[in-house]
């Protein structure tokens, strides 16, 4: 529970910003639980359960964005329209192709 005049903050927009507000409320919980004589092995796990759960999904949001961001810039680019944000494109050279990098 908050304490008394305990500031409120807001949502979190990142998801480092918001596994660490998931985290906070665990550990509250548990500290709540502990001072309470509630707390078990039970509820540690079952705690542990949920950061675990919503830093998975933050994970696959995260990786789902990139992608999508990174393919409209292709098609982007693909379709003459120029990368988005002045992104550079660079060609891989092919290999045994007109301008391979040997290394060494």
């Amino acid at each position: 529970m908050r304490a008394a005049g305990e500031a409120v903050r807001p949502m979190a927009a990142g998801a480092q910003e918001r596994l660490v507000d998931v985290v906070v409320a665990a550990v509250e919980v548990a500290a709540e639980a502990g001072e309470s004589g509630t707390y078990t092995a039970d509820v540690g796990r079952t705690l542990g359960a949920v950061v675990a759960k919503v830093g998975a999904r933050i994970a696959v949001d995260g990786e789902a964005r990139g992608f999508s961001s990174g393919w409209r810039e292709a098609m982007a680019f693909v379709s003459g329209g120029g990368a988005e944000g002045g992104a550079r494109v660079v060609r891989m050279p092919v290999r045994g192709g007109e301008g391979e990098v040997t290394p060494g």
